[in-house]
């Protein structure tokens, strides 16, 4: 089929959303301190199990790059192999957070998209529009934009002011969805779930742009506040990774669906109540935490046995 005939990428990610009722993405990190084999064979091995045990209730997948690259030649092939597990009605999210010039960029995008057949790519909007709009070009492929991520040190950079009382990441976000992806409108946001106020700000400048938002589970973000926070009003617009939390998990399948249901349960509450304060979810966030605590001990226990750590 045409491109101009084929659904864009988020048309794709609101129709396995709503097949699933999920708004789980999966991580495949293939960290090597979680593999049996310390190998591109051993990273192909971590992320079929996970692709095995989550792809009824993933909504997407998050491939990281680098797990793989680290391993060279082989570690390239892997990822192709398990870019191939992922049923095709699973959109994929190729997190490898490239930017670059214009010709590079290009061959980025061509890398993301042609070679590998992703449905969207992480990307940096450091060098500005011109390095962004290649991955842009393409209608049915989406562009998750670095806007307030996760970790500690984004507040180096992202929260400076450009003008009174405006975080640089608030104009980022402006400036990618209204401008840089305005004629497709394939551009999410990469929000941290780890910065309420920051969710909060952005989802109240752009209330229908989707989020990718890491930061629940090993990074100790509040799923309840994030959720509402980040929710669009008709409890979807938000796309959560979980990676550790699901690998590092006794039970990974168990892991997953508990995800999915805790995420549920804060799309309900947004949907009943906006703007309800997140207390009301707080047993859920609670529970998770707890189960999440329960899930990688027992990992770490089973590791030991094994002789892994």
């Amino acid at each position: 089929p045409s491109t101009a005939a084929m659904p864009s990428f988020f048309e794709k990610l609101t129709t396995r959303v709503r097949a699933v009722d999920s708004l789980l993405c999966v991580g495949l990190d293939p960290h090597k301190s979680e593999l049996q084999e310390d190998s591109a064979e051993g990273a192909f091995k971590f992320c079929e199990r996970l692709v095995a045990a989550t792809k009824d209730v993933a909504a997407a997948y998050k491939p990281n790059a680098a797990f793989f690259e680290a391993y060279g030649a082989p570690g390239a092939e892997a990822l192709e192999r398990v870019l191939k597990l992922i049923p095709a009605d699973i959109p994929i999210v190729l997190d490898a957070k490239r930017g670059d010039i214009g010709s590079t960029s290009e061959a980025y995008a061509r890398s993301a998209f042609e070679t590998l057949g992703c449905d969207s790519v992480t990307v940096s909007p450091y060098l500005g529009g011109d390095a962004c709009e290649p991955f842009l070009r393409d209608p049915a492929k989406g562009v998750w934009i670095l806007c307030k991520t996760s970790n500690p040190g984004s507040a180096d950079l992202q929260t400076l002011e450009v003008a009174p009382g405006k975080p640089l990441y608030v104009h980022v976000a402006k400036l990618c969805c209204e401008t840089w992806a305005k004629e497709h409108r394939n551009a999410g946001l990469v929000v941290g779930a780890t910065d309420i106020e920051a969710l909060r700000r952005v989802r109240a400048e752009l209330p229908q742009v989707w989020f990718l938002s890491p930061g629940i589970g090993a990074q100790g973000g509040d799923l309840a506040a994030a959720l509402e926070a980040g929710l669009s009003s008709d409890g979807l617009g938000m796309l959560l990774p979980i990676s550790r939390g699901i690998s590092k998990a006794a039970d990974p399948a168990a892991a997953a669906e508990s995800f999915r249901e805790a995420i549920n349960a804060g799309r309900k509450a947004k949907v009943a109540a906006p703007g309800a304060a997140p207390a009301a979810l707080s047993l859920t966030s609670e529970g998770i935490g707890a189960a999440l605590r329960a899930s990688w001990a027992a990992g770490a226990a089973a590791a030991r046995l094994l002789g892994r750590t």
